[in-house]
């Protein structure tokens, strides 16, 4: 590949944006730079949404949902969308693992195979169009014949994506959307676009009807006004907890409906029957993973006194011999941070962390070797305090934070004592001792010797890491609305 394909911008129209079946003329002239964080040049620049163009993109999904066709189909016939779009997207993979290290950072290698694995969630949902009870038969208990529980549409969608892993997300928001028989506005950040105008641009060419998937760019203030507008019936978010909290209490002020996938703080939990050196390479391969712009990253390292200094020893010689730089460099293992601003953020936390006692053992700054771009050392701090801004903050970078724990009770109670709740893992030999952890600790998912972030069963969180789940049929029912219908007689499509 030569260096002019690194900068490659596979999209047709960032001028414009995808409203009602067409590539719209913005209705003004703002545009957003997207910087490429490896190089801090701007890769592309996109059409920025005002006011004017999310009432267009509201307007033609609420059209499209009360009036067109979308709705209306059956299931079945809504997959068959599904099973196009899993192959159109299988078409752009190459597309999307260029423009994602161009966006965020991450590794051209670990892009290309998530690209490869992400078309599958259509065909998944596709799937369900079988299996899933869109309408269950009961007997009903205050009269009446039959009773029937039908899952509905819930609506006009507004999906908002964030930064770090748009495609994915997207996928585990679109694909469920659609096959309930919603409408969806997808917001796609202001810092990484291109993910969105692929799909775009996949949903024109698989012929949608109108209006069933729009697409517009916007920041934060004009995002704000499509969680407020009333035609939209259904906010489905990922982002930031701060920022979830702000969503949530809007739709509470208009009853909308609303599943929010924010932040975590997660734990690895390293029992005492398991050994360090394998814990740190498991942990390791995780940590450097998106350079750790990953909400379910397992963060803190949670390990019995004894062996504190054994695992931040052992945590410290993996990181340290992680290297980093260009994303497209096949010998590179972590890029960039995504943002100027972020690296500035987790310069600030490592920083106060410093000054609240915790111990540098490796990493903590700027690459030596690169003088360009949004880069940070894979970092690893000892001696922290389960109560202080390291463990407390969600960083979002490379950062691990080793923290002791007297025995395993304490283990897990320091685990748990977070306001985050979304992800943790337990290290063990015994499976049954897996098992008893996994039960105690208050997260949305648990994995075993290894950090696991799974979509086909379910993703979200307890506390303030989210409500509601993505992934598998789990998935799909914030897509629907239930309705109970009492029949005196059975209706013809059921029979006698």
């Amino acid at each position: 590949m030569s260096s002019s394909d690194f900068t490659r911008v596979p999209i047709q129209s960032p001028d414009r944006f995808y409203i009602s079946g067409e590539w719209a003329k913005p209705s003004s002239d703002a545009k957003l730079d997207i910087v490429a964080p490896a190089t801090e040049n701007v890769y592309f620049s996109v059409a920025e949404a005002q006011e004017a163009d999310v009432n267009r993109a509201v307007a033609a999904a609420r059209e499209a949902f009360d009036r067109g066709p979308w709705p209306r189909m059956s299931p079945r016939e809504r997959a068959v969308y599904l099973r196009a779009i899993e192959q159109k997207l299988k078409e752009r993979v190459n597309d999307v693992a260029m423009v994602w290290p161009n966006e965020m950072g991450i590794v051209h290698s670990m892009a290309t195979a998530y690209a490869n694995a992400i078309p599958e969630a259509y065909g998944y949902y596709a799937g369900l169009a079988e299996t899933f009870p869109w309408e269950a038969q009961h007997v009903p208990g205050g009269g009446g014949k039959l009773g029937l529980l039908v899952r509905e549409p819930v609506g006009v969608v507004a999906a908002i994506i964030p930064w770090n892993g748009p495609i994915l997300l997207i996928a585990h928001k679109l694909a469920p959307a659609l096959l309930a028989g919603c409408t969806v506005v997808i917001k796609a950040s202001p810092e990484a676009p291109g993910a969105a105008y692929i799909m775009a641009e996949i949903a024109e060419a698989v012929g949608l009807p109108k209006g069933v998937v729009n697409v517009i760019t916007a920041d934060r203030a004009v995002s704000e006004l499509l969680v407020r507008h009333p035609g939209v019936d259904k906010i489905s978010f990922t982002g930031s907890s701060a920022a979830g909290k702000r969503i949530a209490s809007i739709c509470g002020e208009r009853i909308a409906r609303y599943t929010l996938e924010l932040g975590g703080k997660s734990a690895a939990v390293i029992l005492d029957d398991y050994d360090i050196d394998t814990a740190a390479d498991s942990i390791t391969g995780a940590a450097c993973a998106l350079s750790g712009q990953i909400c379910s990253a397992l963060t803190r390292v949670i390990v019995r006194r004894d062996r504190h200094d054994q695992m931040v020893e052992a945590l410290s010689a993996r990181f340290s011999e992680v290297r980093v730089g260009d994303p497209f460099d096949p010998a590179i293992a972590m890029g960039p941070v995504a943002l100027r601003r972020q690296r500035d953020r987790i310069e600030k936390l490592m920083s106060q962390g410093l000054r609240e006692g915790a111990k540098l053992a490796t990493g903590g700054g700027r690459p030596k070797h690169l003088s360009r771009g949004f880069y940070i050392e894979p970092t690893v701090f000892g001696n922290v305090d389960n109560q202080s801004t390291l463990a407390r903050e969600e960083i979002f970078g490379p950062v691990l934070s080793v923290i002791a724990a007297d025995n395993e009770a304490h283990a897990i109670e320091l685990a748990n004592d977070t306001v985050y709740g979304l992800n943790n893992s337990v290290f063990t030999n015994d499976v049954d001792r897996a098992y008893a952890a996994a039960r105690q600790l208050r997260s949305g998912m648990v994995g075993h010797n290894v950090w696991r972030t799974e979509f086909s069963i379910a993703f979200g969180g307890f506390k303030e890491s989210g409500v509601g789940r993505e992934g598998g049929v789990e998935g799909l029912y914030p897509y629907t609305e239930a309705k109970t219908i009492i029949l005196n007689d059975q209706p013809s499509h059921i029979g006698h």
